[in-house]
């Protein structure tokens, strides 16, 4: 395995293979993201209401607890499988949907879409910690990490070009055919993964052996409540923002759209600086600094509430730095358990889905009760809970050199 890990990350090889798990990364937030914006087109294609549609929301981010089961399951038979696997959930939803125009489809296909992100995200992290030294992982991951953002700059507006052209059915379809492709391509230009475990590999490949494992330790468990944490503070915001924007600058549809951009750019910009400045100003460091201009942000909302460009400014330095954030933790994340990354990465990643289900549903009673000033506490004081946790963790911890 050691011998894995001094492979260069210029090979033609690995560029391609990073080129698509970005591009199968891209299709998965599409279809997870782009529901959210075109909620009134789906209620009007099967026929229900509004509230049928956002129930899909609530059932596709749901399944983002559920990495912490498949997350394990890639230590143990191989990344390059579980990622076939996600494709193969993201195709046979999409191109369903895309077929059958009714409402049990559609909730299908949110389903295994989200089924699909929870499988391929930690497989895709650990593949690449695997493969990446670890003074170059922030460029790496950061890159891959683009297709988030890119997902609200170039996906969204690609499906409502496929929709108004061609009808609601459309982006289905599409996503689900170059999914395929990407399956196969993957298929092709990913190498065999061999696993020759041991009787104690096995047992130490256990799901529930590897969780216990993970919260006993004082180093993963911070991690662990670190993700939670600020995924439940940036959540607490998202939900309402649009509510926000509408209420107080009587934004119509297409204002709203331009918001959505700015989070879009930030969010690009947040994967960008971590692909260029992590690794430099080192992990640690990266987090405690985008942690603490979070914190910031958050605390002075307030002030940007009669005034659009000031909003706009604010939500853009919160998403951009929450970006940072997330990202450079990713690399950090995928160091601390070197030998089972991947059940490590799900962790993290499920404790970040249950920190949005809780962030999404306490933000809308915080604002009707206590409105922007309420919002801009609870984020706040969650952020600096996950900066003392983060800090509390790592006391003492060094990077293994095995």
């Amino acid at each position: 395995m050691g011998n894995v890990k001094n492979q260069s990350i210029l090979t033609k090889r690995f560029v391609l293979q990073v080129f698509v798990i970005t591009f199968s990364r891209l299709l998965m937030n599409t279809a997870r993201r782009f529901v959210y914006a075109y909620v009134p087109v789906l209620s009007r294609g099967v026929g229900v209401p509004v509230t049928s549609i956002t129930s899909l929301i609530a059932i596709n981010q749901g399944t983002s607890v559920l990495a912490i089961v498949f997350g394990p399951l890639g230590d143990r038979f191989g990344y390059k499988l579980m990622i076939l696997i996600g494709l193969m959930c993201l195709s046979s939803g999409m191109l369903a949907a895309g077929i059958l125009p009714f409402y049990a489809v559609l909730t299908l296909a949110m389903l295994l879409a989200g089924l699909g992100k929870s499988i391929i995200d930690p497989a895709i992290q650990a593949y690449v910690g695997q493969r990446v030294s670890y003074e170059k992982r922030g460029l790496v991951i950061g890159l891959l990490e683009m297709a988030w953002a890119a997902s609200t700059l170039v996906g969204i507006p690609v499906v409502g070009l496929l929709i108004e052209k061609a009808g609601w059915q459309a982006p289905f379809l599409t996503i689900g055919a170059l999914a395929l492709i990407c399956l196969i391509i993957v298929w092709i230009i990913f190498p065999k993964e061999k696993k020759n475990l041991t009787k104690s590999q096995i047992n130490n490949n256990n799901i529930l052996i590897q969780l216990k494992t993970l919260v006993r330790s004082r180093v993963t468990l911070s991690a662990i409540l670190f993700s939670l944490l600020i995924a439940t503070a940036n959540d607490n915001i998202f939900v309402v923002y649009g509510v926000w924007m509408e209420g107080s600058f009587n934004l119509g549809i297409v204002a709203l759209g331009l918001s959505t951009t700015v989070i879009g750019v930030a969010e690009l910009l947040g994967e960008g600086f971590t692909a260029f400045f992590s690794d430099r100003l080192g992990l640690k460091k990266a987090i405690v600094i985008g942690l603490i201009i979070s914190g910031i942000s958050f605390i002075l909302l307030p002030l940007a509430n009669h005034n659009l460009s000031l909003a706009l400014s604010a939500l853009f330095v919160i998403f951009l730095s929450f970006e940072f954030t997330i990202v450079s933790s990713m690399s950090l994340v995928s160091e601390l358990t070197p030998k089972s990354r991947a059940a490590m990465l799900s962790a993290f990643y499920a404790a970040g889905g249950v920190g949005r289900v809780i962030g999404a549903s306490m933000g809308g009673y915080t604002w009707k009760y206590f409105g922007l000033i309420g919002i801009s506490i609870v984020s706040t004081f969650l952020t600096i809970l996950a900066l003392v946790i983060l800090l509390w963790g790592l006391k003492g911890w060094k990077r293994s050199s095995v």
